[in-house]
């Protein structure tokens, strides 16, 4: 009762699973290499990468395994100018920076958008998929893409998003429900009118567009997986999961956080980047939107929160963390990555025949 979808086949996958492009750091060529290596699709979470990191993780990659892997970037985003208040900002931050032992903060002079300087260095990645997300790109990156055989993919949080995806050309939407971890990929309606959970999304999307869905929000195990199948998805993108896995460099304790986690303890924030992202509550993000909030415009409020947040994984302290997590973290376990894909496997093959037999 093996599941293939004409996007697996494409790809050549013997699952229907996406590792999620996790930017940050959390998610080094070994956990790729290792997803891609147990048959699915692991993904370079390169948005914060240099060009040479970009092409140095993909060496990486290609020297673990022959297989496909991808490699995400976010769109360019027009930057804001900084408000006249954001002077606020590092004040509110100089306690922490105190006692993480960092300088006093402060406010960004350099936050160029790095999507032009990267997208060379992604075609000759050697990826078989380019995934972007936070709006649509540039029709000449599209086609330069599809020019090198790369399947290219988009995040959609809503059905206009997803036809405006398709319009542009994309291969796959990825339908990314309200429960998912990390950054909201919303582009084209207000962040809070997007917040449609996955089981809402993934059917209207299906229906909507001709092109394969992939699912993505709080999918944690196999009996997921057979939901978002069901729904019409031809794969799932899978995230907090894969975070928790032996190869995964998160910090321990922001790999404790989401095993201990509850999915009413995460949340939509802005505290941390300046744009709506869900993450586990933690001292950080309470303090910093407590009271009358000093929270910058994306990307400058990531960029004055970096030092913050990188001295505090090299010190391993959660309180200071960006711990992004989708609701379904406390279904996470801690396993090599193709010891999980193999149980994922597993599951789907168990829910799936728990189906059939009910019919």
């Amino acid at each position: 009762m093996a599941t293939t979808t004409p996007l697996m086949q494409r790809l050549g996958l013997r699952h229907p699973i996406i590792q999620a492009p996790m930017a940050g750091g959390a998610v080094p060529p070994e956990l790729v290499a290792a997803v891609c290596g147990a048959g699915a699709l692991g993904s370079i979470g390169a948005a914060y990468s240099t060009p040479a990191q970009i092409g140095e993780m993909s060496r990486a990659v290609r020297a673990k395994t022959p297989r496909p892997f991808a490699v995400n970037l976010f769109v360019a985003q027009p930057v804001p100018d900084l408000p006249p208040d954001a002077g606020r900002v590092p004040e509110r931050l100089a306690p922490y920076h105190a006692e993480l032992g960092l300088p006093p903060p402060l406010l960004p002079n350099d936050v160029r958008e790095p999507f032009a300087r990267q997208f060379p260095a992604l075609l000759e990645s050697g990826a078989a998929v380019f995934s972007f997300t936070f709006g649509i790109a540039p029709p000449e990156a599209i086609a330069a893409a599809k020019a090198r055989g790369m399947l290219v993919t988009g995040t959609a949080t809503t059905v206009p998003e997803a036809l405006a995806l398709e319009e542009a050309g994309v291969d796959a939407v990825v339908a990314q429900g309200s429960e998912a971890g990390a950054h909201r990929g919303t582009f084209a309606v207000p962040f809070e009118a997007a917040m449609l959970g996955t089981m809402a999304l993934v059917p209207q999307a299906v229906d909507a567009v001709r092109v394969p869905v992939i699912a993505s929000g709080g999918i944690m195990d196999g009996r997921g997986i057979a939901a978002a199948l069901a729904l019409g998805a031809s794969a799932v993108q899978m995230g907090t999961a894969f975070l928790t896995c032996e190869e995964a460099a998160a910090p321990a304790s922001y790999k404790e956080a989401i095993m201990r986690a509850h999915g009413h303890e995460t949340r939509l924030t802005r505290a941390f980047s300046g744009r709506p992202a869900r993450g586990i509550v933690n001292r950080a993000m309470c303090e910093i939107e407590a009271g009358d909030p000093a929270i910058l415009p994306y990307p400058l409020q990531n960029a004055v929160t970096r030092p913050m947040r990188n001295a505090a994984a090299k010190a391993d302290r959660a309180e200071f963390l960006s711990l992004w997590a989708g609701q379904g973290a406390r279904l996470a376990r801690r396993l090599p990555a193709a010891e999980l894909i193999a149980r994922l496997a597993e599951e789907l093959e168990a829910a799936t025949r728990r189906l059939a037999d009910r019919s």
